[in-house]
């Protein structure tokens, strides 16, 4: 099954919402860049950064940038910018090679900022290749303005996209609503917007998931996700700012939230509390969970829970001696827990797999293959699940 967020992908400038001063600068930068044989001068950039919030919509307008002018897109990953050999033997090539079946390319090179704290010399090879290049350089970030990225803003455009009025995001909904011949109050459909925080694929994802649901379940699972994540940004406060405590030891028992979703949201903030060997400390201390939740999995030694717990909860807590005062915005985990969810919903499919296999004596293999027409057929026969003793969890994904 298609997402939303998919089948609503933006495809042209005008399908872009809410980013007008992007989408100038971004087709300014494109109609004015210089051609291969012209020195590098800084008033005419090679590279453009587009920053600006998760979910906002940076990755898209690239995409939409190449098929606007025709562009193949080169996208490189995040872990090749770490390695400045491995980054020349992929980019360089990538900015020489003509493009064979279109006009024109355009290189992207998705969330820079993300790995910069393990870059090992890919930066300023970086920097390097963006002054010959002869095809534009799109990068994106979350936040533009940390201080190992100083070098490579001067060497790009700099644009912001910013967050989305609730409104234009409501809009958005409507929108799409309309074309699903979908309805859903409108009161929820603020919220949905409001949540979003301005992430208008996040304020996508929930409509999908809460059109599925009946009028009564909508407002329930709303009032129990804004619950959850009120909840975890409380635990987090109490881990990072104040003193440790024998009540800092329960600090995420009345969190409905798995184990393993609440390392990454620990893991995705601890760079916004904690400075150098405090830093070191904290990273330390998640190692450690890494390694219980290991130990946990391969020998089921779940008795190990209580030490991820004691290293999260009292360990990161003890890490500072005296309690901070300030403001500090947490952020979701979105990337890192896209892809961890993207992991478990695998892993829950090879569960099944496994459990028909055995059932039926046929190969794992060939049950991963036919893996659309056994959801079909388990679906539309409640006792197969029943014969394959196939838990809640896996129900729910067969459902999906």
């Amino acid at each position: 099954m298609i997402t939303w967020t998919e089948k609503y992908r933006p495809i042209y400038f005008a399908d872009i919402i809410g980013q007008e001063e992007a989408v100038a600068k971004i087709k300014d930068f494109i109609k004015n860049f210089p051609s291969p044989k012209e020195p590098f001068l800084e008033s005419k950039k090679r590279a453009i950064m587009l920053y600006g919030p998760s979910g906002i919509g940076k990755t898209a307008l690239a995409y939409v940038t190449a098929k606007e002018t025709n562009s193949e897109i080169f996208e490189l990953n995040a872990s090749d910018l770490r390695d400045k050999e491995k980054l020349k033997e992929t980019l360089k090539p990538a900015i020489e090679q003509k493009s064979l079946l279109k006009k024109g390319k355009i290189i992207l090179i998705d969330e820079v900022d993300w790995i910069i704290g393990e870059d090992r010399g890919g930066i300023q090879e970086l920097i390097e290749l963006i002054e010959i290049s002869g095809y534009p350089i799109i990068l994106t970030a979350d936040d533009v303005w940390i201080k190992k990225l100083s070098l490579l803003r001067k060497k790009c455009e700099i644009v912001e996209l910013k967050k989305l009025d609730y409104k234009i995001i409501k809009n958005a909904l409507i929108e799409i609503l309309r074309k699903e011949k979908n309805f859903i109050d409108g009161k929820i459909l603020t919220t949905i917007s409001i949540k979003s925080k301005g992430d208008l694929r996040a304020a996508i994802n929930d409509l999908q998931t809460i059109s599925k649901l009946s009028s009564d379940d909508q407002a329930k699972t709303l009032f129990e996700e804004r619950n959850k994540e009120e909840n975890i940004f409380e635990a987090l406060k109490k881990i990072f700012r104040l003193k440790a405590t024998n009540e800092t030891l329960k600090v995420f028992d009345s969190i409905n939230m798995p184990i393993d979703e609440i390392i990454l949201w620990v893991e995705k903030n601890i760079p916004k509390e904690y400075q150098g060997k405090e830093l070191n400390r904290a990273y330390e201390l998640l190692s450690k969970v890494d390694l219980f939740k290991g130990r946990i999995y391969k020998q089921q030694y779940w008795r190990f829970l209580v030490y991820e717990n004691i290293f999260l909860s009292y360990g990161m807590a003890s890490i500072k001696k005296d309690n901070e005062t300030g403001f500090t915005i947490y952020k979701k985990p979105t990337r890192i827990l896209k892809i961890w969810m993207s992991n478990l919903k695998r892993a829950k499919k090879k569960t099944i797999a496994e459990k028909y296999a055995k059932h039926t004596h046929i190969s794992i293999k060939k049950t991963m293959k036919e893996f659309s027409i056994l959801k079909l057929l388990i679906n539309s026969n409640p006792k197969i699940s029943e014969e394959l003793n196939l838990d809640e969890d896996e129900l729910a994904y067969l459902k999906m």
